[in-house]
């Protein structure tokens, strides 16, 4: 859980622990995210697992296929998986700035709070 507005600033090991487990997280989205993709290329479309991982991998990275979809089902997967990979792209983004972001706007708060206080005195 994140602090909260009145609470202190995070020490800085702490910090980096959080940060640690949200670049953790992070790349479990990817993996899930690769996973789906082997699995759906290497079932759906009956590539070999590594043509899989590498349409998958270039997929989710934004690249496009490598290798043609042949069968309506393919193209119904890969329709579904590049959509699906933006999805996952900003979610993965969102949940590695969450800690950075969320301590630049505690860090500023906390500024702001002592600033009204010294000039209420």
């Amino acid at each position: 859980m994140l602090e909260r507005r009145h609470d202190r600033l995070l020490p800085r090991r702490n910090f980096l622990k959080r940060q640690a487990r949200y670049t953790a997280a992070a790349g479990g989205v990817i993996v899930a995210s690769l996973g789906a993709g082997v699995l759906g290329y290497h079932g759906i479309e009956h590539l070999s697992w590594v043509d899989a991982l590498l349409n998958a991998s270039f997929i989710l990275t934004g690249m496009g296929p490598v290798d043609p979809v042949k069968s309506t089902a393919g193209k119904l997967f890969a329709s579904a998986y590049a959509v699906f990979s933006g999805i996952a792209f900003l979610t993965t983004i969102g949940i590695l700035v969450t800690p950075l972001v969320h301590r630049l706007l505690h860090r500023f708060h906390i500024e702001e709070s002592q600033e009204r206080s010294t000039s209420q005195d």
